[in-house]
């Protein structure tokens, strides 16, 4: 069973996008084994600058790459990333598989993005819109894409 891991910066505050994402994380668990991870997003002032925004990226990315596993597929969710529809993720998520990755890891930044670190070190970066959305929905949106993704894969018409 495919391992997946979720590295989000920040933590989910209220109920309704936990609730959601249980949702989610509860249909995933046919699929795959799924890993939540939360790192604390680091706090800046109400006007932070340039220079202290990016410090705050850089330590996240710190925290972000230490919690990488060895092996696997990276994918960092960024706005200038590949945009991919819901069938061509599900192609490319089982092509890693059938290519041997026994692991996945997915990662959300904070209200800032990732650390240009996070993003060299990603072997994919995913765009899901060139809207913005918060990244704790973008949590709920990327379990149920990659929830829709296996679902396609199955032949389910889940995926209408």
């Amino acid at each position: 069973m495919l391992n997946v891991t979720l590295l989000c910066v920040g933590k989910l505050k209220e109920k309704f996008y936990k609730d959601a994402a249980a949702e989610y994380a509860k249909r995933l668990s046919a699929h795959c084994k799924l890993n939540i991870v939360e790192l604390a997003e680091q706090k800046l002032p109400a006007r932070p600058t340039l220079g202290s925004i990016q410090a705050a990226l850089d330590r996240e990315g710190e925290a972000i790459l230490a919690k990488l596993p060895q092996s696997g597929r990276v994918v960092a969710l960024c706005v200038e990333g590949t945009p991919l529809s819901s069938e061509d993720l599900a192609r490319t998520v089982g092509t890693w598989t059938v290519g041997g990755m026994s692991s996945l890891t997915l990662i959300i930044g904070g209200s800032y993005g990732l650390s240009p670190l996070v993003k060299q070190r990603a072997d994919l970066r995913l765009s899901m819109s060139e809207m913005t959305f918060p990244h704790h929905l973008a949590r709920v949106m990327v379990l149920e894409q990659l929830y829709r993704a296996f679902k396609i894969q199955e032949g389910s018409d889940y995926h209408k």
